[in-house]
């Protein structure tokens, strides 16, 4: 395993930050400073951070949240804004978001400690579907759908080809039902806008067959062991 993934699997910081603490040396494998990314960490090596030991957590766990409006896809934030490290923050162990949300999106977002799991559902070969439902201002005619279908252009990224279904056509705004296998930064707000239609709200029901259900916003619910080995076995 790498020494970054191994030190965010023990709940120690993101692998973002871990790269940060090797890099300035503040990381032993085997009593020897290591500065050098890539590092692997083979069973029975001693992994230091700070002068502490660290070890892969032995129980792992595995929450669904319900992420509200206004909270960060973050563990911590220097602006002060709501992290969802605070809707989780009365389990011992240190979870991870499993990829992310944006500040204005709402729902489902898994959290957990296992760093295999976290990088099977967010690594870009796997492609996991992920449901949204969107209420979009105007329109969506059969035209801007099959766009949505094939896949449009949101800026230098040409997006594969999502499942759209409008699930009630209003005369100002629409509630539509889609699913894309990417995971692109606001990539369906920059969907609709790239077919006409601007995002109004925006809430994330399902990651592959792992839904939200009736979880309320700000609460959080384990997995079940069917979800979770459905999960591995992506």
């Amino acid at each position: 395993m790498r020494l970054n993934k191994y030190i965010a699997s023990a709940g120690v910081c993101s692998r973002r930050k871990a790269d940060e603490l090797i890099a300035n040396g503040n990381v032993k494998v085997n009593g020897a400073s290591v500065r050098e990314h890539g590092v692997q960490v083979e069973p029975g090596d001693v992994v230091a951070v700070n002068g502490k030991v660290i070890e892969e957590p032995a129980d792992k766990i595995y929450v669904a949240v319900n992420k509200p409006l206004g909270y960060i896809t973050s563990m911590d934030d220097d602006k002060g804004r709501a992290t969802v490290a605070e809707l989780v923050d009365d389990i011992p162990e240190r979870l991870f978001p499993v990829g992310r949300l944006d500040y204005n999106t709402t729902g489902l977002l898994i959290m957990t400690n296992d760093g295999q799991l976290t990088y099977t559902l967010t690594h870009p070969k796997h492609e996991v579907w992920k449901t949204y439902v969107a209420v979009v201002a105007g329109v969506l005619s059969d035209t801007r759908i099959a766009k949505l279908r094939k896949g449009v252009d949101i800026g230098g990224f040409v997006t594969s080809p999502a499942k759209v279904k409008v699930i009630k056509q209003m005369p100002r705004h629409a509630v539509v039902e889609i699913k894309i296998r990417e995971g692109k930064n606001r990539q369906v707000r920059k969907m609709f806008a790239a077919v006409g239609n601007k995002v109004q709200s925006l809430e994330r029901t399902a990651i592959g067959d792992v839904r939200l259900g009736r979880l309320m916003s700000g609460h959080y619910r384990k997995l079940t062991r069917q979800e979770v080995e459905y999960l591995k076995s992506l």
